[in-house]
């Protein structure tokens, strides 16, 4: 392959997917996952700023797609509702690329680095999520408590379906997780 075939960033992607997946992410260089794609080292460093923004590039497109999700639901939405509306809006992307994201787990779930590193991206969606809430106005405590919980609510959904080869639609799996938490909440009472 020469290196002005298109799609270079998939291309990469899929490489180190690939490498990380059958030598490890810590044996993975970048001189290999450039390679692999039929690639330079300098076209893999114009996409990426080292092997493991691989896994997590675009975080700051999703903080923004929940933010604007979340302030985006109709007045009158409960705090719930609206961190289900962000949390759908990142679904929806997140099921367009449900085999990087399968293939993705195991090797986050592999690597201790990378496992800090997805419960710090997590950690900031929940903060996204306590702010946008408070900008609609909701109580600085309420926001954060249910930022918190959706981000809880998110994990076990996501879990479930990168899991489970029959879920097709992540959000179905939210929703399935919240009402849970519904359940759960009513049984403490």
């Amino acid at each position: 392959m020469g290196r002005w075939q298109p799609n270079a960033r998939g291309r990469l992607e899929q490489a180190a997917l690939e490498l990380y997946g059958e030598r490890g992410f810590e044996s993975t260089t970048v001189a290999e996952i450039a390679e692999r794609a039929g690639l330079t080292e300098r076209t893999f460093f114009r996409h990426f700023a080292d092997k493991r923004e691989v896994l997590f590039g675009g975080a700051g497109q999703l903080d923004e797609l929940l933010r604007s999700a979340v302030a985006a639901a109709p007045d009158g939405t409960t705090p719930t509702q609206a961190v289900a509306a962000g949390l759908d809006a990142v679904a929806a992307v997140l099921t367009e690329r449900r085999d990087f994201a399968r293939r993705r787990q195991p090797i986050i779930a592999a690597n201790a680095e990378l496992r800090e590193r997805e419960l710090i991206k997590l950690a900031s969606w929940a903060v996204v999520l306590a702010d946008a809430l408070r900008e609609r106005g909701v109580d600085p405590s309420t926001a954060t408590l249910a930022g918190e919980v959706g981000i809880a609510v998110f994990r076990i959904a996501f879990q479930r379906w990168v899991d489970d080869p029959e879920a097709t639609d992540l959000s179905e799996g939210i929703r399935t997780s919240l009402g849970d938490l519904r359940t759960l909440a009513a049984d403490d009472r």
